[in-house]
C-alpha cells in the first residue's frame, strides 16, 4: 500500500528542573531595615555627621593642647619659635629666650648644642618633651623636634585697644618693623638701615596696640615704652646702631625710650607707615653714670617713613630714616677715649644727623606671562643711600667714605611656602664717585620659622 506517512520523533522526556541553590528564597527575604540617614555615604546627614566628628576631634585636641601647656606652664601670649634653623638663628640674634623643649632623640644633635650652650648660660631651663606633645604644643607645625619659648605676656582686650609686656621689636624702619627675610628681595637687608639703627632691634617694655578706623580709614597703631639706647656705643661708622644694649646682664632703664608707630592700611595690597623714637637721655642708660660728667642732657629723636604696594604682579615698596642726636660734639670726644678694654668702638665722630632712603621694585614673571607651570621666579631692582655722617659738629669732621649711594639687582626663586633662594649683584659708589666704587655677588637662602600664639 502505497502513500505518505507522517513519522513522529519522540521527544525526550523531561526530567526534573535544576534547584535554583535558594535564591529565589532570598529574594523574597528583606534586606533588612533601611540604614539611618546618617550611615548613608550619600545622604547630607552622613556629610554633617562627618562634620561633627571633625569638630569634636579638633576641640578634644584643644582640651589635649590646653591641658599640656597648663602642666608645662606655658602662658597666654609666650610666643613659640619652632623649627631647628629657625631656632637657632633666633638665639643667635640675641632674642631671650624663657625655655627650650626638645625630643629626647635631639639631645645629642650638634647644630643645637649652640642653643643649648645658650640656654644653660641665662638659667633657661631645658625641658624634654615627646614628638607627640610638641604635635600638640605647635598645632601641628613642622617643629622638627625643637620649640623655644620667647618671653613677652599679651593681653587681647579688644580689637582696638590691646597690651603686651616683654621683649618686643621696637617698629622703627620698615626693616625692623617688618625684618622677615620673606619682606625684602636681597639676600641681606637693606644696607641703610643697618648701618644706623639695631638689626632686628628688640627690646624689654611695654607696648599698646591695636585698630582704628573702618574701610578706607583703618589705621594699624602700636606705642611702647622700653629700654632706651646707650651713647656708649654710638660711633662714626654705624651711628646710634650699636648703642643697644644687652652687652652686659643688665639693661639701663635710667631713660627709657619711646615708640610710636602708625600704619594705613585702607586699601587693599596697600600699607604707609610712619614711626618716631625718643630717648630723653642717652648719656643717662651709660654703663658708669659718671662718664659723661655734666654734659647735660643728650637727646635722640629718629623718624621714618614708609610704603609698600603688593598685588599679584608687582612688589615695591621704600623708606626714609632721619635722625637728630643733641651733644654729639661731647659724645665724640667721651667715646673717643674709651679704653683698650671696652667693648665699645673708639671710632669717632659721632655724627649730629644721619639719614638713609632707599626703594625696591620686584615683579613675579610667573604671573605676568600667566603659566602656572613655570618657576616662580621674582627679579628686583633696589637702590638706598645713606650716611651716619650726613652732619657732624665742629670741631669733628665728617668722613667722607662714608656717604654712600648703592644699585642692587638680584633675582628670587620662590621654592615654596616659607623658602626663598636669592642672588644678586651690587654696585657701591663711596663718597659720591671720589674714592673707588665697591661691587659684590651674592648668593643667599631665606626661610621663615613659625611663630604661634595661645
Amino acid at each position: 500500500m502505497s502513500g505518505n506517512r507522517m513519522t513522529r520523533r519522540p521527544r525526550g522526556k523531561k526530567g526534573p528542573a535544576g534547584g535554583s541553590g535558594g535564591m529565589g528564597r532570598r529574594r523574597l527575604e528583606g534586606k533588612g531595615p533601611t540604614p539611618k540617614a546618617e550611615d548613608r555615604v550619600y545622604h547630607p546627614a552622613h556629610k554633617r555627621k562627618l562634620q561633627a566628628e571633625s569638630e569634636r576631634r579638633r576641640a578634644e585636641e584643644a582640651r589635649h593642647r590646653t591641658a599640656l601647656r597648663a602642666a608645662l606652664q606655658l602662658d597666654r601670649g609666650h610666643e613659640l619659635i619652632v623649627g631647628r634653623n629657625p631656632v637657632v638663628e633666633a638665639v643667635r640674634s640675641g632674642i631671650p629666650l624663657t625655655r627650650v623643649f626638645m625630643s629626647g632623640a635631639l639631645a645629642g644633635d650638634e647644630r643645637l648644642g649652640e642653643v643649648v650652650r645658650t640656654a644653660t648660660a641665662l638659667g633657661a631651663p631645658l625641658v624634654e618633651v615627646s614628638r607627640a606633645e610638641l604635635d600638640r604644643m605647635t598645632d601641628g607645625a613642622v617643629h622638627q623636634g625643637v620649640a623655644i619659648e620667647q618671653f613677652h605676656i599679651t593681653r587681647l582686650i579688644t580689637p582696638t585697644f590691646n597690651l603686651r609686656a616683654g621683649h618686643m621689636i621696637v617698629p622703627v624702619g620698615l626693616t625692623n618693623a617688618h625684618h622677615e627675610p620673606m619682606n625684602f628681595f636681597g639676600t641681606v637687608r637693606p644696607e641703610g638701615e643697618r648701618m644706623l639703627l639695631p638689626c632686628t632691634w628688640h627690646e624689654t617694655g611695654l607696648s599698646a596696640f591695636g585698630r582704628v578706623g573702618s574701610r578706607a580709614a583703618t589705621f594699624d597703631y602700636q606705642v611702647m615704652v622700653v629700654a632706651g639706647l646707650n651713647a656708649n656705643g654710638f660711633d662714626r661708622n654705624t651711628w646710634v646702631a650699636s648703642g643697644k644694649q644687652g652687652l652686659f646682664e643688665e639693661d639701663n632703664f635710667t631713660s627709657p625710650g619711646y615708640a610710636a608707630r602708625l600704619d594705613w592700611v585702607g586699601v587693599k595690597g596697600l600699607r604707609v607707615g610712619a614711626s618716631y623714637y625718643y630717648c630723653h637721655d642717652t648719656s643717662a642708660n651709660s654703663d658708669k653714670p659718671s662718664y659723661y660728667g655734666n654734659m647735660g642732657r643728650a637727646p635722640l629723636s629718629i623718624l621714618s617713613g614708609d610704603a609698600q604696594y603688593t598685588d599679584r604682579y608687582v612688589t615695591a615698596r621704600g623708606c626714609v630714616v632721619w635722625g637728630n642726636l643733641a651733644k654729639s660734639d661731647v659724645i665724640s670726644s667721651r667715646n673717643g677715649r674709651h679704653s683698650n678694654a671696652s667693648p665699645y668702638s673708639r671710632v669717632t665722630p659721632v655724627a649730629k644727623n644721619a639719614m638713609s632712603c632707599g626703594g625696591e621694585v620686584g615683579v613675579n614673571l610667573r604671573n605676568i606671562i600667566n603659566c602656572h607651570t613655570m618657576p616662580e621666579l621674582l627679579p628686583f631692582v633696589r637702590y638706598e643711600y645713606y650716611n651716619p655722617q650726613e652732619k657732624v659738629l665742629a670741631p669733628h669732621v665728617a668722613d667722607q667714605r662714608l656717604k654712600t649711594s648703592m644699585w642692587t639687582m638680584g633675582l628670587n626663586y620662590r621654592v615654596g611656602n616659607g623658602v626663598i633662594l636669592k642672588a644678586d649683584y651690587t654696585t657701591r659708589s663711596i663718597g659720591g664717585g671720589r674714592f673707588n666704587s665697591e661691587n659684590e655677588f651674592a648668593l643667599g637662602i631665606a626661610f621663615t620659622g613659625w611663630f604661634l600664639k595661645k
